[in-house]
């Protein structure tokens, strides 16, 4: 009789493992296998070589609606700023340039260290996306004089 039972235990011991390895294999090939068809599709995307993603942990994307007659103050940033006008009209101007009316899609870059400011068309708001790293430093408010001069398009 204990033969019996031992036979028993091995023979359990045996469908266990069997089991074991039989899940391991197919949850394998499950991750495996999905994760190929994921970088390949990913792949196809792309043609003469596959781009390099560089992650940019500080870059801040920010909407700010501006509403009529808003600007902000002059200011500077550390590492520049991009620009667009989502909807309505904005206004741009860099220290000593044109003042400048901006529409929807229209995408402007001012470089680190340049004095600029920016905001709404004095009579139409302007949703305007922002994307910068760094800092900003603020300086001096945006006179009305500067605010109401002849505007030109880009």
């Amino acid at each position: 009789m204990a033969k019996k039972g031992a036979n028993k235990t091995r023979k359990s011991s045996t469908i266990e493992i069997l089991t074991s390895v039989s899940a391991a294999l197919v949850l394998g090939w499950l991750v495996l296998g999905t994760q190929t068809n994921q970088t390949s599709a990913q792949q196809s995307n792309f043609q003469g070589g596959a781009p390099e993603i560089r992650q940019a942990d500080e870059v801040r994307t920010i909407r700010i609606l501006f509403p009529a007659g808003v600007r902000s103050s002059w200011h500077t940033h550390s590492w520049g700023q991009l620009l667009m006008i989502e909807e309505g009209r904005g206004l741009t101007q860099d220290r000593g340039g044109p003042l400048l009316e901006m529409h929807p899609g229209e995408p402007w870059w001012t470089p680190a260290g340049r004095e600029h400011w920016h905001g709404a068309h004095p009579d139409e708001d302007a949703l305007q996306l922002t994307i910068y790293e760094g800092t900003v430093d603020w300086l001096d408010p945006v006179t009305d004089a500067v605010y109401t001069a002849t505007r030109q398009r880009p």
